[in-house]
Parts: structure tokens; C-alpha cells; sequence
């Protein structure tokens, strides 16, 4: 079983968990054998948060009770709030996540967090755009490493910048091996389009759809 934590702060970016987070969660397109998802939202502290779109959550866990395992991921969206140094427990959870061979997903404002703490230095990663990276991140050395796409996998490290949420979700879906590859392939093809016929195929890769 993967345990999937959201880490949630003020002005979090919505939607950038959006996809994600409702397919993992509510399974609805999973494949027959997947390995079962359970996903908490995780906080500094159990305090409410406020999101960018004005939603209060309250964390389900804090961090410290995340266990670094090969079993556990951690989603970090964006924020504008990344810059507070009381995030920096989260950050060293990453760090101890990716050594013990767990998976860290960033997005937007949180891939400046993880390369503030110097852990895109040998693993290729994204931002939101070239140059980004080295404009918010004093002593940033991952430049070398930087990939101009919307999202990029490096095996537990997976990086978007703001616009990749899609994209994003489709790499951690792959990455945790919950759908067939012929239903990631037509979910993405169905979102990214809006092409009816996409939506169709979708519906015929699913358990018990007719051949």
C-alpha cells in the first residue's frame, strides 16, 4: 500500500494538486491488481490552513508522522509562502524520503524550496521555466540538471512548474503503477483535450468494461 501525504500550507495552489489528488484518492480508474492508495493531507501542525482559493483544511497528520519509506509519497503544491522557514521540516522530510527511497513529488513554488535546499543538484529536475530556478534560489547549482518540460521524472524525484499539474499527475499515476498504461495514456489524452472519443477509450480500458 502507498501512503500518499499532501503537504498543506497558507496559499497553497489549488488545482495543482487537483488531478492528482482525486485520482489517487478516489481510485476510479485504477486497474484491477492496483496496490491500494491511501491519501492524508499532512501540516506543520493540525492547525487549519487557508488555501489560494480561500478553502480551510485541517491536516489529517503532522509531519513528523510521515515514516520514510519506500512506500510513503509526498505531494508539495505550490504556494507563495514557500519562503518561511517554518517549512523547513517538510523540506528534510523530502531529503530523508528520497534516501530511503521514497517518492517526492514538487510543484511550482515547492521545486524552489527543494532547490534552496540543494536537492536538485544531481538530479535532473523542472521549474517554471528556465532561469527560474536560479532567480529565486541564491547558490542554486542544479542548472546543468534543469529540464525544460512540464514535468520530469527522475525516479522518486517529480517536478512541474505551475502549468504542468497535468502532466505532473499523469508521471506520479505512472510512477505508482495504479492504472494500466493504455488507461493512463487515454486519461491524459482525454484531459488534455477534451476529445469525447478519448473519453470513450478511457471507459474501455477500465475492469469489466465490454471488449
Amino acid at each position: 500500500m502507498f501512503s500518499v501525504y499532501v503537504y498543506v500550507l497558507d496559499a497553497m495552489a489549488d488545482w495543482e494538486i487537483g488531478y492528482v489528488a482525486a485520482e489517487l484518492n478516489s481510485g476510479r480508474f485504477f486497474k484491477a491488481d492496483a496496490p491500494k492508495v491511501q491519501v492524508r493531507t499532512a501540516g506543520i501542525s493540525k492547525e487549519p490552513v487557508r488555501t489560494m482559493g480561500g478553502l480551510s483544511v485541517v491536516p489529517d497528520c503532522i509531519i513528523g508522522d510521515i515514516a520514510a519509506d519506500e512506500a510513503a509519497v509526498l505531494l508539495l503544491p505550490g504556494a507563495s509562502t514557500w519562503d518561511d522557514p517554518k517549512h523547513g521540516a517538510v523540506i528534510e522530510k523530502a531529503a530523508e524520503l528520497l534516501s530511503a527511497g521514497g517518492t517526492v513529488c514538487a510543484i511550482c513554488g515547492a521545486t524552489a524550496a527543494l532547490a534552496r535546499a540543494g536537492l536538485f543538484e544531481r538530479r535532473p529536475h523542472t521549474s517554471n521555466g528556465a532561469g527560474f530556478l536560479e532567480m529565486v534560489c541564491p547558490g542554486y547549482k542544479g542548472k546543468e540538471r534543469y529540464v525544460d518540460e512540464p514535468s520530469v521524472s527522475d525516479g522518486g524525484l517529480i517536478t512541474a512548474g505551475a502549468a504542468g499539474a497535468l502532466a505532473w499527475a499523469k508521471q506520479i499515476i505512472g510512477h505508482l503503477g495504479v492504472f494500466r498504461p493504455d488507461t493512463l495514456e487515454a486519461w491524459h489524452a482525454y484531459f488534455s483535450t477534451g476529445d469525447a472519443r478519448q473519453f470513450f477509450a478511457l471507459m474501455q480500458t477500465l475492469p469489466g468494461a465490454a471488449g
